[in-house]
């Protein structure tokens, strides 16, 4: 693994993001379906989300805005939280797996 310097990292963490905004920073117009409202994805944001039609996306509030995932956020928890405990109880569960 090469390790730089503190600096260049940052150079490095500063133009990914500015190369990710200047790709993602697409106007998304909302216009209306039947009684409700929806959004037109371009197809590079789903390519980017791993989705299609069909597929559910989470919309989740965060420091910055609004999130949107193609993972359950709390589905992430409780596997996270399960992982832990198969970890720390591994013995037992290999006795109950017989």
């Amino acid at each position: 693994m090469i390790r730089l310097p503190a600096a260049i990292g940052r150079m490095v963490e500063a133009a990914r993001s500015q190369c990710y905004n200047v790709r993602m920073n697409t106007p998304l117009k909302v216009t209306k379906i039947g009684n409700s409202a929806g959004v037109i994805l371009p197809k590079e944001l789903l390519a980017r989300l791993r989705i299609g039609p069909g597929d559910t996306l989470y919309a989740t509030e965060s420091a910055d805005g609004v999130r949107l995932t193609a993972a359950n956020p709390e589905f992430e928890a409780k596997m996270a939280l399960a992982e832990t405990i198969m970890r720390e109880d591994r013995d037992i569960l290999r006795v109950l797996a017989k």
